[in-house]
């Protein structure tokens, strides 16, 4: 007998159906769609095609294929469920929210259609909405990962890690080796501060698949947590090599890179990332650029295009109206309320300010570390909050509970920020100050304090919040704190009993092939002179050596300053003969720290806010002529002093005579500049006027 005729339509999704299962979803797709010109409505095909596509990354064909299939099957779950997966991974969220709802209109009980719903709130950050899908998912199925899984994810957004540790490890005791939760909870130990644990699971996510692009830029920010930036420089790259186009990965890289200072394909990356800045890539995060040569323009492309990605789905809550305070209260908003460079500028600001003008909340999202500074600053403002475990949007509504009037950002896009806080609107004005060198690019931030230096006029296009230029400098420092007079022992520093001492303290990602050509020309020029560099990492030492021997200069004569506490580190300024500036991007607290010890700097005036903070210190000081504008001239002013000791001891006299009388270290005329400002913006608020610019005159 012969066999019974197949069934051509049968046969293609039997062949469809094995080629899925067998990850081979560009034939499963061809065959589904064989399989639809024979017949066009069915729709187990369709849901076929449709996760064939999906599984290939071409969602706007699979969104096609699961519209389709919802026309012939209007109440099927898994259809709307599928419909809003793709959706979701089209950037749509409120059209697959609309799927999934109706999903669930149709089954309450379809555990997946909980559990995508889950993931779509939590890309959306709504993160107790996303919350209660994932416990509704697993109200029906207690033991589903993935909801296991969103439920960490969900917590984690609302900064309650030990309960998403939890949820993690629940979910991976029911199915050990899920990369995503090995990923996430990683994540979550990092940020919980477990560095070590959290790289534990991105070794073992990578053990089950070492090119998982997310896992290697998770593991490489891990690294660099812990310092560990040659490490960190060789996981970034893994994962540009696995996912090119992983959003921000390539600034990441070059961060790293630029941190250790290996500079081999350097031109080549900057001209990478003009190209991708110019095409509206996420090339870069903001802050991975600030040391570059790009230009403002594109360094603002840069802000723009991640305050666009980052805060798209942000909504911030209408602000209620409240009679206008008597005194205005400044929220002053930082994970640097510690041992750290911001909080000994401030210090002596948050003591200052009028307290019959002003209240003055100081709100800290940082560690408490319990040190001298952080028992300073808790006392100096008028109430000190640790809102550490506040979630963006808790964070935010806490301020308007407060009151805040003017929020006061002093990170930016710096390590540890929260600017979703203020995209949020955590109070009816917002500032960004000192703590990031650059415009956020974003429309939440109303203000960015600047002073003539940075900001000249004609240059506000290179900015997208008003500008507040205060006449000497933006930057405040602080009288009080210690000038030490007794130097360490030289040889315990590491340098030779005698000769020049050049220092260039700024963190090793200033460093660029240009400006070290430049010293590596003067220790040439100046026998038995050194260069006296801060050890922010092992591995940059040794490329910094290996790059001096390059250029004919023994290595024994770079010699390295390794972290210390404040006081010590001021303290060995005392041995330094002149301090040598970075470009494009300048120093800023280490050149207020040299000059507070009697160090001069030479600088060369950047093209950037980054580029210019010395030149603003110089000039608050009485020293612009310690300011060049070419590196010729660069090169020549530091060679003149170096060579001429009447003229360097001269400039030392001025310096020392200038430190307790010029505006730099005057915080009582900074806070009087400030203070001015912060009325002036208050006031234009309550008139109901939108941010404008504001060019503060001196106040006697």
């Amino acid at each position: 007998m012969s066999a019974p005729p197949t069934d051509p339509a049968e046969d293609l999704h039997r062949r469809a159906t094995a080629a899925y299962q067998a990850r081979d979803l560009a034939q499963a797709a061809a065959l589904c769609q064989a399989l639809l010109e024979v017949t066009p409505d069915r729709l187990d095909g369709l849901m076929l095609l449709g996760a064939s596509l999906g599984g290939q990354g071409r969602w706007s064909e699979a969104e096609a294929a699961f519209v389709q299939a919802a026309r012939i099957a209007p109440g099927d779950v898994a259809v709307h469920s599928n419909l809003g997966a793709a959706l979701r991974r089209l950037g749509r969220g409120e059209a697959a929210l609309a799927s999934y709802d109706r999903a669930l209109a149709l089954d309450p009980g379809h555990a997946p259609a909980h559990l995508n719903r889950a993931n779509l709130l939590i890309d959306l950050e709504q993160w107790e909405a996303a919350l209660a899908s994932s416990d509704a998912a697993l109200a029906l199925s207690p033991d589903l990962p993935g909801a296991l899984n969103s439920r960490g994810n969900a917590l984690g957004g609302l900064r309650r890690w030990d309960a998403a540790l939890a949820s993690y490890d629940r979910s991976l005791a029911v199915q050990p080796g899920q990369i995503a939760t090995l990923y996430n909870r990683g994540r979550a130990l990092a940020a919980r501060g477990r560095i070590r644990a959290g790289i534990a699971d991105f070794e073992a996510a990578l053990a089950i698949d070492p090119r998982h692009a997310q896992t290697l830029a998770a593991l490489g920010h891990a690294l660099s947590q812990l310092g560990r930036w040659d490490e960190a420089e060789a996981r970034f790259s893994q994962a540009v090599a696995a996912w090119p186009d992983q959003p921000y990965i390539q600034g990441h890289w070059l961060q790293a890179r630029m941190r250790i200072c290996h500079w081999d394909g350097l031109d080549a990356a900057f001209a990478g990332l003009e190209r991708g800045l110019d095409a509206g890539a996420r090339i870069a995060l903001p802050f991975a650029l600030v040391a570059t040569p790009l230009s403002a323009a594109r360094q603002r492309r840069s802000a723009e295009i991640f305050a666009a990605d980052a805060f798209a789905q942000v909504r911030a809550e209408p602000l209620a109206r409240r009679p206008a305070s008597p005194r205005p209260k400044l929220g002053y908003y930082s994970a640097d309320f510690h041992d750290h460079a911001t909080a000994y500028l401030i210090a002596n600001l948050i003591e200052r300010h009028d307290r019959d003008r002003f209240e003055v909340i100081g709100l800290s999202f940082g560690p408490d570390r319990r040190d001298a500074m952080r028992a300073r600053l808790s006392a100096g403002f008028d109430r000190f909050i640790d809102v550490a475990a506040d979630s963006d949007a808790a964070l935010a509504q806490r301020s308007r509970d407060l009151g805040v009037d003017i929020a006061i950002d002093l990170k930016g896009y710096t390590t540890d920020s929260r600017p979703g806080v203020f995209a949020r609107r955590a109070a009816p004005v917002q500032v960004s100050f000192l703590g990031y060198p650059g415009t956020l690019g974003a429309p939440f931030m109303d203000y960015l304090v600047a002073d003539p230096v940075l900001a000249p006029a004609g240059e506000a296009d290179r900015y997208a919040e008003a500008l507040i230029r205060l006449p000497d400098t933006y930057q405040v420092n602080d009288p009080l704190r210690a000038r030490p007079d007794q130097a360490p022992d030289r040889r315990a520093c590491g340098l030779p009993d005698q000769g020049l001492v050049f220092c260039a303290f700024n963190n090793t990602y200033k460093i660029t092939p240009q400006v070290f050509d430049i010293w590596m020309r003067l220790l040439v020029a100046t026998p038995g002179a050194v260069l006296w560099l801060f050890e922010d990492n092992a591995a940059a030492a040794v490329n910094l050596r290996r790059e001096a021997g390059r250029r004919g200069v023994a290595s024994e004569r770079l010699v390295f300053a390794p972290r210390l506490d404040q006081t010590a580190h001021l303290a060995r300024h005392l041995h330094a003969d002149l301090f040598l500036d970075t470009t494009p991007c300048s120093a800023h607290t280490t050149a207020s720290d040299a000059l507070w010890m009697g160090v001069p700097v030479v600088t060369l005036r950047g093209q950037t806010f980054a580029g210019r903070v010395a030149a603003s210190v110089l000039g608050a000081i009485g020293l612009a002529e310690l300011v060049t504008e070419t590196p010729e001239a660069y090169e020549a002013l530091a060679l003149d002093l170096a060579h001429d000791p009447a003229r360097l001891a001269q400039v030392k006299a001025r310096l020392a005579a200038n430190r307790d009388r010029a505006p730099l270290f005057d915080a009582a005329r900074f806070t009087r500049h400030l203070e001015f400002a912060l009325e002036a913006i208050w006031r234009r608020h309550l008139a109901g006027q939108p941010p404008a610019p504001l060019d503060v005159a001196v106040i006697p």
